[in-house]
């Protein structure tokens, strides 16, 4: 179609065959938003023998070559997922001059920094908007309303599948393998959930966040985790009874000029705007200096959600082709120290089960005080079917995570002392430094 703008599609799956058919339907309204019509060029798949509804045979290919050597092709959007080979395609496409669109978040969280280099380099564009947050619009905020901020803190409920579960566990009063089988069925967890209730998925977002945020590079491995597996609802029950829900944050804060990132299963004050962000829904949260606190939220996930957040960057970098716009300016991510575990501070819920014995509390109450570990609540609970057993549930003042090891360690070694339930942080009023 002469005068049209060339797309690309590497993968066809559920979100490729979703914006190829966005970019049939609204074809009109598309092009009135570009001033020219997109057109699909090629659609890159694996399995060339595979039917593909909706989609023209003659515009399948298994080799990307067949895309870089067509000079119409400007725009490629990357739907194929995993790190390879999505980053080398990736790659591959912007050292040819193509702007890319991509929703990987692996690639963006391992590779971002290099690639967004590349780019620059060719004069050409890498959008990721659907990396993080499904159809949340939170990159480009970043990038460009939030610009003149310096950006403190992020926080995040970024991965839809531990938040339906943590929700249905406070709804249900259920444990966690209840509500994960119940998540599969509905098709909110993959048959091997791990990515997402081990907080894998939320630490690739983070990082992505981070470069955007702060302008530092923050590998995934970097950020202190902790997936929701270990969570049983007691957990959730006597957090409620705290004043307080459950949620797997996404954390990273600027502190003295380095940076701290945690995904953890946190104790959120149940006034917070966060807490009432419930089921499959996503939220961000940033703090800047000038703007304060602002929320974004929506659906994190869906072909229909990606889809449009990945259509949002197409018709982006296509408005910059038909304007012959150059790339903004492109600033080098910093790199700077990421804080370890220990050195974190943060108020701690803590869950152990003790024999019922005089003295105990007093023991556990030593060991906290020694490592200058201040309790702000104490709660006992008798243990149903356990005679001569007690669960103990400690909430603390603010403390280093190092000493909080520490103590933990001296406890769990006691004689009287049969398990330590759990340990959370709680999100809140951030100690002073």
């Amino acid at each position: 179609m002469s005068g049209s703008v060339g797309v690309a599609l590497l993968g066809a799956g559920n979100i490729g065959s979703g914006v190829i058919a966005a970019l049939v339907r609204s074809a009109g309204r598309y092009a009135a938003r570009v001033g020219r019509p997109l057109e699909v060029r090629h659609v890159l798949v694996r399995d060339m023998l595979r039917p593909r509804p909706g989609v023209a045979s003659g515009l399948i290919t298994g080799d990307l070559g067949v895309i870089l050597e067509d000079a119409e092709t400007r725009i490629v959007i990357e739907l194929m997922g995993g790190e390879e080979p999505a980053r080398a395609y990736i790659e591959r496409c912007l050292r040819a001059g193509r702007h890319v669109v991509t929703a990987n978040k692996e690639v963006m969280a391992k590779a971002g920094g290099e690639l967004l280099q590349i780019a620059h380099e060719h004069g050409v564009r890498l959008l990721y908007e659907a990396s993080v947050g499904g159809g949340i619009p939170i990159i480009a905020p970043l990038s460009r309303d939030l610009l003149a901020n310096e950006v403190t803190a992020v926080t995040a409920i970024i991965n839809g599948t531990t938040n339906y579960m943590l929700t249905a566990m406070a709804q249900q009063g259920a444990d966690y393998e209840d509500v994960l089988a119940e998540a599969q069925a509905l098709g909110y967890a993959e048959p091997d959930p791990t990515a997402d209730v081990e907080g894998i998925d939320a630490s690739f977002k983070l990082a992505v966040l981070c470069g955007l945020a702060f302008n530092v590079a923050v590998a995934p491995e970097q950020i202190a985790r902790q997936g929701i597996s270990g969570i049983a609802a007691v957990d959730i029950a006597y957090a409620e009874q705290l004043g307080y829900v459950i949620k797997l944050l996404a954390r990273a804060r600027l502190v003295d000029g380095e940076v701290e990132a945690t995904v953890q299963p946190t104790l959120v004050p149940v006034e917070e705007p966060l807490a009432k962000v419930d089921g499959v829904l996503n939220a961000v949260q940033i703090e800047g200096d000038l703007v304060g606190r602002v929320v974004f939220e929506g659906p994190g996930a869906g072909p229909g959600p990606t889809a449009s957040s990945v259509l949002a960057d197409v018709l982006d970098a296509a408005q910059d082709v038909v304007a012959g716009r150059a790339p903004l300016a492109f600033v080098p991510r910093r790199t700077v120290r990421v804080r370890p575990p220990e050195e974190h501070r943060s108020r701690y819920y803590l869950r152990i089960t003790v024999q019922d014995r005089p003295g105990v509390l007093a023991r556990i109450a030593q060991a906290l005080g020694d490592a200058q570990i201040s309790i702000a609540s104490f709660i006992q609970y008798e243990v149903e079917g356990a005679e001569g057993t007690a669960e103990l549930v400690f909430t603390t003042h603010h403390a280093d995570g190092g000493a909080l090891r520490g103590a933990i360690g001296v406890i769990e070694a006691m004689d009287v002392v049969q398990e330590i339930g759990n340990v959370l942080p709680m999100a809140g009023e951030e100690a002073a430094r």
